[in-house]
């Protein structure tokens, strides 16, 4: 990747539904060019994919909550279970193995606490856990979904 590809990363990411012609503009080519740069990062897996990015408040899915997850079991037949279960819970944004006391990490959006009820009684019906830990989120102070670019 060079320079002009990171600056059309960048731009990628900061509004997906710029046209070919106005990345071009910014990066000082011609639209042909940059639409096979775009291409061939696609291509490449750089670019997963692109999305709109929506309010959560307005689609209902306004409260966010992190839940901490320790288990005792560390099975490879317990972890694909507990993925299949996650994988069917569109609540779940984000799922992290981690490191230190902490084995997994959720972020969870739902509409309402009674929802979380809800989805915390549907995830610990499914599978063993040793200890469940939830916190809300008062308040998004910083939220992007950008990664930083850095200069090659």
């Amino acid at each position: 990747m060079d320079k002009v590809d990171r600056q059309i990363l960048d731009l990628l990411q900061q509004d997906a539904g710029r046209s070919i012609e106005q990345i071009a503009k910014a990066v000082n080519l011609s639209a042909t060019p940059c639409w096979k740069r775009i291409r061939r990062l696609e291509t490449e897996g750089v670019i997963r994919k692109r999305v709109a990015l929506l309010d959560p408040h307005k689609v209902g899915a306004g409260m966010v909550v992190f839940v901490e997850i320790r288990t005792h079991d560390h099975s490879a037949e317990w972890l694909a279970r507990f993925t299949e279960a996650i994988d069917e819970m569109p609540e779940v944004l984000d799922f992290y193995r981690m490191a230190g006391d902490l084995d997994y990490l959720l972020r969870v959006v739902v509409p309402t606490m009674d929802a979380f009820n809800d989805f915390y009684k549907a995830l610990i019906g499914r599978i063993p856990f040793s200890n469940v830990t939830s916190s809300f989120a008062m308040e998004t102070i910083r939220y992007t979904t950008a990664l930083p670019i850095t200069p090659s």
